[in-house]
């Protein structure tokens, strides 16, 4: 073939670094952001938050200019090298002081010890403010709550135990996991504290078993459990002695399926009980608790804290953000100066181009936040606006709503409101909603109109709390009756809202 050359015309789509960039921003969450805006603090010299501001006076005495200062920083920062963090190589107590030696406790004594923050949900970091523009930290709503560790090593002290046995309780409270069960089991446990000695093991094993023993009656009571049926039995066994109790300690260690079935007629013949001790023995086991280490969880990591706020405006509702998850940022006045002043020698020696791209870098970022908030502000008012019912009635009153009726109002594409739509929460009178919770398909209904999926479950809902739990309804039943009201609702569909409430079966909701 002859090499030949062609012209061709065509128009192609270039995303720019800003756009780039302005896409990102808006597509992540409270906590993200606040972790990009740590990151480009610590990269930029020219970003400093607003309580951070150099003064506006430096002394005479200083030599080197800003333009150099910015400069020195920028090599440090290339040059120093990251530290890596060494693990803490603490060695495993032990017996005879290689097995179960003391252990030091100035962490935890201290209150060093933390939980860890997982970021599930939204919560600011520590460059939030409150409402009184003071610094929030999470961690500080309730300083004096402990966990369950902390409250184990103080239940520990009190102890009359030899340093041994403190040593293996201690070794069982670290593996706790946040449900105060035991997560590594106590061969696992000697085996990494003994190794490949099969003598050692032994020996290492008869400590922790009677280890488990101390700890299991420790307060709370059920913790150190291994599983569900130990936690409860454990629970149980510090009930007064009776028919019922010695019931309930049957079927929690054999027979919790059935329980969780309600078969009433089986946990009958299994037992030998009858049917008025059986439910005298399931009133017994469904006031114990299954998660022993729960009321020691610190809640606050499971708070989502709102990007927007729906206030009432006279009759109407209008949406203003939450200045707590807006990160304040501003120039460097001082930086940002010199670098203007030395823009003329630069542009002979060019030294200066690289701190100016950081500077205008940092003017990119901060431009894209505030456009990221201004378009999550305008999204909300839209829906706002959409489901006005719902401010004033709640979850029943809402209507359909899909991301194509909001991107036509504002002029905005589909992807760009479901960008700005998730991991976003408003906060109403009626709690804390993901912007998603208000986009619903629509049903149709007798008299020709729509209603909305999120409506229809939350009648679903109303309809199942007023239900006789002697005969609770069924998902056929629930049918008709939403047929009734003039909403057409296959069955199909309504075991799916079910299961998406978290409601169980019919047969499950049945009191024996």
């Amino acid at each position: 073939m002859k090499p030949s050359l062609q012209v061709r015309l065509s128009q192609h789509l270039a995303l720019t670094p800003q756009l780039q960039q302005s896409i990102r921003l808006l597509q992540l969450s409270t906590l993200e952001l606040h972790q990009e805006v740590e990151q480009m603090l610590d990269q930029n010299p020219f970003l400093e938050p607003e309580d951070d501001a150099v003064g506006a006076f430096e002394p005479m005495v200083e030599r080197t200019s800003a333009t150099e200062r910015v400069a020195e920083r920028e090599t440090e920062r290339a040059d120093t090298p990251t530290e890596a963090s060494g693990e803490g190589g603490d060695d495993a107590p032990g017996m005879d002081g290689s097995d179960f030696g003391t252990t030091e406790r100035d962490d935890w004594e201290n209150g060093t010890e933390r939980d860890d923050f997982d970021g599930i949900r939204e919560t600011p970091g520590k460059s939030g403010t409150n409402n009184d523009g003071e610094e929030f930290d999470p961690q500080d709503r309730n300083p004096t709550q402990v966990s369950l560790q902390e409250h184990l090593r103080a239940q520990l002290l009190g102890m009359r135990l030899s340093p041994e046995d403190v040593a293996a309780v201690e070794v069982l409270i670290e593996s706790l996991d946040g449900d105060g069960y035991l997560a590594d089991s106590l061969e696992d446990i000697a085996q990494a504290l003994a190794g490949d000695d099969e003598l050692r093991r032994e020996e290492v094993m008869e400590r922790l078993c009677c280890a488990l023993k101390w700890l299991q009656n420790m307060d709370p009571i059920g913790v150190g459990a291994r599983n569900l049926p130990e936690c409860l039995t454990l629970q149980l066994r510090l009930l007064p002695r009776s028919e019922a109790q010695m019931i309930a300690i049957l079927i929690c260690k054999n027979h919790l399926e059935l329980l969780a079935r309600r078969d009433l007629k089986k946990l009958m013949a299994v037992t030998g009980a009858d049917e008025e001790l059986v439910k005298q023995a399931q009133a017994l086991i469904t006031v114990l608790e299954p998660k022993p280490g729960r009321p020691f969880s610190r809640a606050e990591a499971n708070i989502i804290v709102p990007d927007v706020i729906v206030q009432k405006s006279g009759r109407n509702w209008k949406v203003v953000l939450n200045p707590d998850v807006m990160p304040k940022l501003r120039i460097n006045d001082l930086y940002a100066q010199a670098i203007r002043q030395g823009r003329g020698a630069a542009s002979a020696n060019g030294s200066h181009a690289g701190l100016s791209s950081r500077l205008q870098e940092a003017r990119w970022f901060m431009k894209n936040i505030q456009q990221r908030f201004d378009t999550i502000q305008r999204v909300s008012q839209a829906i706002v606006e959409r489901q006005k019912n719902f401010f004033t009635h709640g979850e029943i009153a809402m209507k359909p709503l899909v991301l194509r009726e909001i991107a036509d109002e504002l002029g905005l594409h589909e992807s760009t409101i479901s960008r700005v739509t998730t991991a976003k929460y408003m906060a109403t009178v009626f709690g804390t909603f993901e912007l998603k919770y208000f986009f619903g398909s629509s049903l149709n209904t007798e008299a020709g109109g729509n209603a909305s999926s999120t409506a229809v479950r939350a009648l679903i809902k109303q309809l199942v709390a007023a239900e006789n739990v002697l005969k609770p309804l069924s998902d056929s039943q629930l049918s008709k009756m939403l047929e009734e009201q003039g909403i057409q609702v296959a069955r199909r569909t309504v075991a799916k809202y079910r299961e998406a409430l978290r409601i169980a079966p019919a047969n499950l909701r049945k009191t024996m």
